[in-house]
């Protein structure tokens, strides 16, 4: 059965996903330290994909088991790219500044 949502809830989700698209964008200016951009612009997409699947995909006003196997899925998404992002330290070179005689 399908549902049906106001144009006005539609518009106001979409005028909050590009507040949060121009917030996104704003957030690169900003040096949060060393790992604390990639996590606030991770939180901030997630942010994004939920209220797109929440809303454009009606995914609000269905089944339960639904939203528990996104979130489920969601989750396991997180703890993936964050076990990459703690892994990827292990591997990455150790820079040195290279000093050039004059």
């Amino acid at each position: 059965m399908g549902h049906v949502v106001s144009p006005l809830i539609l518009i106001s989700v979409f005028s909050i996903l590009m507040v949060l698209t121009i917030v996104t964008v704003a957030v690169t200016k900003i040096d949060f330290g060393y790992n604390a951009n990639l996590i606030v612009a991770l939180s901030i997409a997630l942010v994004k994909a939920v209220l797109v699947v929440m809303y454009f995909m009606h995914l609000r006003y269905d089944n339960l088991l639904y939203t528990a196997i996104v979130a489920l899925c969601l989750l396991f998404i997180a703890v993936f790219i964050g076990m990459t992002i703690i892994d990827s330290g292990q591997y990455a070179p150790i820079l040195t500044p290279r000093v050039v005689p004059t």
